[in-house]
């Protein structure tokens, strides 16, 4: 390419270009080949790979002509391209995408989602791997929120590393199976967050697993343990200390910690309980004992609920009245003729509404709700994932039934309705 000017590339966008000669579409990018030669990796060729029957071009890339929603090359025909990757040609997608990242001490696991790569002079350099949630979103197909995802981390903090901190890899790159070592502390890498280190941490062997676990703080721990599937679960708590797993444990919510200890033998469940705070582990004990009761038992039926044309001028001066005798006094549910809920509307939200609204103008109708054959468990999970201060519950009709604090299901309050 004769483009002298400098611009940016991720490897996830590229992957799947359409290749094209002669104005025609003749196959799509498959991986993109550097040598490392210097101080980052260049780009040497393009593989583009073709329908079955055609042989796989390697495109140099100064045949290379454009880079942008399409591939284009600047050959005659595909034959004189026609070609696979030789022994020690690296294949950024082939060789590094989803290969874990190890620090110089072996302490800190990331995983490498995407590559940047820069224009620059004319030449295409790989500059950085990229570990961060937007790229892990990109890898399995949800760009569209990846994106929204890189714009808000964009404005806090970069989970990029520096091509230069990765170590030289090996020349057999063709037998490369291991991770990617990076030449600094794990300090210097950025944390990983829970939800990915799970991923992660389910992959690996269970003395692989067990040595990472245990090398992190406890609150990154306890975060971790309750994103993992509940094999691993068990596998970790069964094989952390009694004392170790107490403090994990009294990091957590009753919810979370119940939810967690459900997959122990009662006898080792026992055991930790009796580490914990004497208060906290009386509610993880109610919630392991409750947690297959039928949630409709502890709902309340003393909510606000108000059809959707109602203002929020109306909503406002009779707020005092509506909310003297519920229960739940944080949300406004909307309901139609036929009580149906249709949408919830938060109290913050009613204050910062203009006087002249109606409910269903500002309501949110993406209802997370209950069935009322909901268990306890069900709503505790919810309470954790969501963070709402109360749940709606419906029955098969979606009509409202009423509603579940979330205290009173971290506390295992019973109500009369």
């Amino acid at each position: 390419m004769n483009n002298q000017t400098e611009r940016t590339y991720l490897l996830s966008d590229l992957i799947g270009l359409p290749a094209m000669l002669g104005g025609k579409r003749i196959g799509k990018l498959a991986d993109v080949v550097v040598t490392e030669q210097g101080k980052l990796p260049e780009v040497t060729h393009l593989l583009v790979n073709r329908p079955y029957g055609h042989k796989s071009l390697m495109v140099p890339w100064t045949m290379i002509t454009e880079l942008d929603r399409r591939l284009v090359l600047g050959v005659a025909t595909a034959a004189e391209v026609e070609g696979e990757p030789a022994d020690g040609q690296v294949c950024l997608k082939d060789h590094l995408l989803d290969k874990k990242v190890l620090d110089c001490d072996d302490d800190e696991v990331e995983v490498v989602y995407d590559i940047k790569l820069a224009l620059r002079n004319g030449k295409l350099y790989a500059t950085d791997v990229d570990c961060s949630r937007a790229a892990f979103l990109r890898r399995i197909g949800l760009k569209r929120l990846a994106n929204l995802v890189r714009d808000i981390a964009s404005r806090i903090k970069d989970d990029t590393i520096p091509w230069t901190y990765v170590q030289r890899l090996p020349e057999d790159i063709s037998g490369f199976k291991g991770d990617v070592k990076l030449n600094v502390l794990k300090a210097k890498l950025p944390e990983i967050h829970p939800v990915d280190l799970a991923d992660i941490l389910e992959e690996l062997d269970p003395e692989e697993r067990l040595a990472i676990f245990n090398e992190l703080e406890t609150e990154h721990a306890s975060d971790t343990l309750e994103e993992v599937e509940p094999r691993v679960q068990r596998e970790l708590i069964a094989a952390l200390d009694e004392k170790r797993a107490a403090e994990l444990i009294n990091d957590m919510t009753p919810a979370q910690a119940a939810d967690i200890l459900a997959v122990l033998p009662a006898a080792d469940v026992d055991g930790i309980l009796q580490l914990i705070d004497a208060e906290e582990a009386r509610k993880i004990q109610h919630l392991l004992e409750h947690h297959d009761d039928t949630i409709v038992h502890f709902a309340t039926t003393h909510v606000i609920a108000l059809p959707p044309k109602t203002t929020i001028r109306q909503v406002l001066a009779d707020f005092r009245r509506l909310a003297k005798n519920a229960d739940v006094v944080m949300y406004v549910y909307v309901i139609d003729d036929n009580r149906k809920l249709t949408g919830v509307i938060d109290i913050k939200e009613i204050l910062q509404a203009n006087p002249g609204d109606h409910l269903e103008d500002v309501m949110t109708a993406n209802v997370v709700t209950l069935r009322a054959d909901a268990t306890v468990k069900e709503a505790a999970k919810l309470f954790v994932r969501y963070s709402f201060r109360a749940i709606p519950i419906v029955d098969e009709s979606e009509v409202l039934v009423g509603a579940i604090p979330y205290r009173d299901v971290m506390d295992l309050q019973h109500r009369n309705g």
